[in-house]
């Protein structure tokens, strides 16, 4: 899949009325690779995301020793290693475009007894990684790299002690870096987060046994424990789900059912913010999973009205955002968002792309340097450089609902790292979307 054309009109959309399921949540899947791998005895996983960021970590573990089956619908076996169980890939490890494998990846490995190198695809060489280096390297471990960007090169048999981190900026990655690390360590490893993040990681590792110890924005644990396997079902990705939402939000007459959708609290920004901006939203069905709270969403259509986006509602919503200013460009007045200079530094610069975007659209859009301000108005239609953006790339597919004239958007091959399945799913919806 390299563009697509999305024509113009919302009437099959709106008057469709059904069930859609997303895939698996990335960030649960990921994490049931590296636990399950690291965990001792036999995790079965369900719900999977067979998508290509997710399939990177599992072939990265694959690499180091680790016998994982091939998913069927969603569904895995990992025959765990234990902590200290991994063995020396035989070559470079490639993680395509997923910073979240790098990033938490790069916590195991500074614990192990062998050496390895860590490399992406072009968008990921440019992303920064000296954020989950630099704490790396307060804890003792060896890891070199050019001007703190991947490939990254980790040298084994580190000695790792515990460290009292205080986050500068909030990120779940960084964070889960170190309490990855910190399985490997002498002592205690605690992480202060400046405003709550995802926490997955904290929960997954829960699951698994092992004590975790939190309280207000702080969470410790004790290194050299151990992970027990278990059963872990993944919940629909909220993230993808977020387009769905949007596309419901903007299109009159619009009421459909977002099914096991994942909603931990730490990553429900987006209904927050659609919310006050007015949409429709109501949760059903809630229940826990492995943990982690799900439930159905049922969106329907309404006026959306610009809004000033609360700053503490950002680190909640960090990865919604392209969509989010969608919904901003169809509803009536001004929408401002500040303190998110963390999407300069995503797949894309998603201020700068997503502005530009809007603007081919017909769309006042002015980015800042921590955030954007968006006029909202009337889309024409126009083409669109995702710059291989997944996120962005999919966020003016929904645009197209509001559009007056088809929209033509380049470079979307990596589509398939988050939601494998988005073309006949949303054509299943009603929106007109082929593949050029």
């Amino acid at each position: 899949m390299q563009n697509l054309i999305v024509q113009a009109g919302n009437e099959a959309f709106a008057k469709w009325r059904g069930r859609v399921r997303v895939p698996g949540d990335k960030s649960v899947s990921h994490r049931s690779i590296m636990l399950g791998a690291l965990a001792e005895g036999t995790t079965h996983v369900s719900g999977f995301l067979q998508g290509e960021d997710s399939l990177n970590t599992l072939r990265a573990f694959r690499a180091m020793g680790v016998q994982i089956t091939d998913p069927v619908d969603g569904c895995l076996t990992i025959r765990g290693v234990g902590l200290h169980g991994l063995s020396a890939p035989a070559s470079d490890v490639y993680l395509g475009n997923s910073g979240t494998s790098m990033r938490l990846l790069a916590g195991i490995l500074a614990g192990q007894k062998f050496s390895s190198v860590l490399t992406g695809d072009s968008s990921l060489a440019k992303r920064p990684m000296r954020r989950v280096i630099e704490p790396l390297q307060v804890m003792g471990a060896h890891i070199d790299s050019v001007d703190g960007k991947p490939p990254l090169r980790i040298k084994g048999n580190a000695l790792l002690s515990g460290i009292d981190y205080v986050m500068p900026m909030a990120s779940a990655q960084v964070k889960s870096c170190v309490l990855l690390a910190g399985l490997y360590a002498q002592n205690i490893t605690a992480v202060t987060e400046p405003a709550p993040t995802r926490d997955h990681t904290e929960r997954m590792l829960h699951a698994f046994g092992y004590a975790i110890t939190r309280s207000a924005n702080r969470v410790s644990l004790q290194g050299q424990g151990r992970l027990i396997a278990t059963t872990i079902e993944v919940p629909g990705d909220i993230s993808s789900a977020a387009f769905f939402m949007v596309a419901a939000a903007i299109t009159p007459g619009a009421d459909i059912l977002i099914e096991r959708v994942g909603l931990n609290p730490t990553r429900t920004g987006v209904i927050d913010i659609l919310r006050l901006m007015g949409a429709d939203i109501t949760v059903l069905d809630e229940t826990l999973l492995s943990g982690e709270p799900v439930g159905t969403l049922r969106v329907r259509g309404s006026e959306l009205v610009g809004i000033d986006i609360p700053t503490h509602l950002v680190p909640l919503a960090i990865d919604e955002f392209p969509a989010i200013f969608i919904a901003a460009a169809c509803a009536q007045g001004v929408t401002r968002l500040t303190d998110a200079e963390e999407l300069r530094v995503k797949e894309s610069d998603r201020i700068q792309v997503m502005a530009d975007g809007l603007r081919v659209l017909g769309i006042n859009a002015e980015p800042t340097a921590d955030g954007i301000v968006i006029e909202g108005g009337a889309f024409g239609g126009g083409e669109i450089n995702s710059h291989g953006d997944h996120r962005i790339a999919m966020s003016f597919a929904m645009a197209a609902l509001r559009a007056q004239g088809s929209i033509h958007i380049l470079d979307c091959e990596n589509i398939n790292t988050s939601f494998p399945g988005f073309v006949p799913l949303v054509q299943g919806c009603g929106l007109q979307v082929s593949v050029a």
